[in-house]
């Protein structure tokens, strides 16, 4: 619905361009926070994670040790390869506070934050030993997508629905490497 929004110039473009007014004050501080968001930020930390991940596979003896980290891995290259058509078909511009162009819908930054910090908290948590750690390792990755995600609303890099879109897009594809994960733990393992 949003993506049909935004390509039909329909009405909730309109409270998207109000909201964005009312929100937009580029300073450094929200700069730092959409930094967050960037490739060279967020994929080093999943790819961090996904490496630990599988070493304490491996060591543990986990069959298909590798699994997990693969699926998360994948699921970070898929990223561009949805984002980046979908941004060529809307070729929605920007707000007046970033240089005149097309793209922005949905918002990059905003999906890889999220599929980055997301897959490395899902991969993560069946090692964390304490429910406390769960439930850190939980807060700690939303707060990073909601910082990123604040960030480029509030520096005007992307208006309110680029990023509403991609946390929509994000839910999707996190709740496809959940089913998984699940799934693969659930499967009899072979002797």
């Amino acid at each position: 619905m949003i993506t049909w929004q935004v390509a039909a110039d329909g009405p909730l473009l309109r409270l998207d361009e109000r909201l964005s007014r009312a929100l937009v004050h580029p300073d450094r501080f929200s700069e730092l926070l959409a930094d967050l968001g960037n490739v060279q930020v967020a994929v080093p930390v999943l790819v961090v994670v996904l490496v630990y991940v599988a070493w304490r596979g491996r060591v543990r003896g986990t069959d298909r040790w590798w699994a997990a980290p693969l699926a998360a891995a994948v699921l970070m290259a898929l990223v561009p390869a949805l984002i980046v058509p979908v941004k060529e078909l809307i070729a929605r511009g920007g707000t007046p506070a970033v240089p005149p162009g097309t793209g922005y819908y949905p918002s990059g930054h905003t999906a890889t934050a999220m599929i980055a910090y997301g897959a490395s908290t899902l991969v993560l948590l069946p090692w964390l030993r304490t429910s406390y750690a769960r439930r850190g390792a939980v807060a700690i990755c939303v707060l990073l997508v909601a910082c990123v995600s604040f960030g480029l609303v509030r520096r005007g890099y992307h208006w309110p629905l680029d990023v509403v879109a991609s946390w929509c897009l994000g839910t999707v594809l996190l709740a496809s490497l959940c089913l998984f994960l699940d799934r693969f733990r659930s499967e009899p393992q072979p002797k």
